[in-house]
């Protein structure tokens, strides 16, 4: 299996091992050697975005608070709960995730959960370029609206429009040069070669089985995302 081409991204950090985008699941995603790591935006109540997949945020002593309707000192309370290691993890912010890329040369995946306004984009993605570099950061979305309306404040970010089987019509890429994010179960040789015919690229989500790594590999992709493996040849 040749990975020598292909850049590896910890899918929220290195979570099979580490509690899911958490400041010490990217941390150990880079000495893992991945070439990046993909993680989950929110917004909370009071502006701070902050790396959770779900809403819910849930504590080490059971409670839960919505990410959208709490501050970030009210989130930051407690430790989060935590079913892999031993140590307390706390909440992790876009901020520090952004300078744990940038201290480790690292591609940035990053998917906006929820709702965002025109506003809140921009101040996602002006902090990306402010911390580290727009062109080492890929917004990835389900809602093509999204991808549309950061195309439009950030020419130079590029985009991948996240596509599963309850997708369609991925040619839609085609017509506005974005790049696709593909689950592992849809991910055909034909789609990956319309993508690169076109100077676009090709992800694909979430690969965690060797044999699966390995006929994802040999379609040519140019990043995988995965739980489990690092390494690979690109960062």
């Amino acid at each position: 299996m040749d990975l020598s081409k292909i850049c590896m991204i910890a899918h929220r950090g290195y979570s099979s091992v580490y509690p899911p985008n958490t400041e010490i699941a990217f941390l150990k995603a880079a000495e893992h050697r991945s070439g990046g790591a993909e993680t989950d935006i929110r917004v909370t109540k009071d502006g701070v975005y902050v790396t959770s997949h779900d809403d819910d945020v849930v504590f080490s002593d059971g409670t839960v608070r919505k990410v959208s309707g709490s501050t970030f000192a009210e989130l930051s309370e407690k430790p989060l709960k935590n079913g892999l290691t031993d140590e307390d993890v706390y909440l992790c912010t876009l901020r520090r995730y952004l300078e744990i890329m940038r201290d480790n040369g690292m591609v940035c995946f990053v998917e906006l959960k929820g709702p965002f306004t025109r506003e809140q984009v921009r101040g996602v993605f002006a902090m990306a370029e402010e911390i580290y570099d727009l062109k080492r950061c890929i917004l990835q979305s389900f809602d093509f609206d999204n991808l549309l309306m950061a195309r439009e404040l950030f020419p130079e970010l590029p985009l991948m429009y996240t596509y599963g089987t309850g997708e369609s019509h991925y040619e839609r890429c085609f017509d506005h040069g974005i790049s696709i994010d593909a689950d592992r179960v849809v991910i055909t040789q034909q789609m990956t070669d319309e993508f690169h015919a076109r100077g676009l690229e090709v992800g694909v989500w979430t690969v965690n089985d060797e044999a699966e790594l390995a006929r994802v590999a040999a379609l040519g992709v140019d990043y995988i995302e995965s739980d489990v493996f690092g390494g690979g040849g690109r960062r």
